[in-house]
């Protein structure tokens, strides 16, 4: 498999769309929108992340498809790295590969991630990539609506 990493299209949109919208995807996630199968409010926020030229986002390709994307976003003390892979494609070491290259793109460190303490696979991914967890907090997960346990992770220079 050929992973690869490249600017949002305005045609990807509608596979993120769907993907945010698969219950166990949500379930793993945890922080989520609020509504994830409000398409105005989706389309709103990614008009406004796509205008932040703070933002790195990128869409994850496999073999030319699309099956996710992945991001750094926050102010520069702060920054946080974010990634959603198809439901289908969990497994294959596909978010690690596409995480590696994000992180070969935006070098600046340190570099925050944020997941839910009970989502094994994400926290996987993060430690293959050199991530650390350094807290763990409790917040409130519009996905499974209520407080859970997460894990902060860091990534040093």
């Amino acid at each position: 498999m050929d992973v690869a990493l490249r600017p949002v299209h305005d045609s990807d949109l509608h596979v993120f769309f769907r993907q945010t919208n698969d219950p166990e995807s949500l379930r793993m996630a945890a922080f989520t929108a609020k509504d994830p199968t409000d398409r105005d409010a989706f389309d709103a926020h990614w008009r406004r992340i796509r205008a932040d030229e703070g933002i790195v986002n990128r869409t994850v390709l496999v073999d030319g498809d699309v099956v996710g994307s992945a991001a750094v976003y926050g102010e520069l003390a702060a920054r946080e790295v974010t990634y959603w892979i198809d439901r289908a494609y969990w497994g294959k070491g596909i978010a690690t590969a596409a995480l590696r290259l994000l992180l070969a793109e935006v070098v600046e460190r340190p570099l925050f991630a944020r997941a839910a303490a009970d989502n094994a696979g994400s926290v996987r991914v993060l430690e293959k990539c050199g991530f650390r967890i350094t807290a763990h907090e409790r917040g409130f997960a519009q996905a499974r609506g209520e407080e859970i346990d997460e894990v902060v992770l860091t990534l040093e220079g």
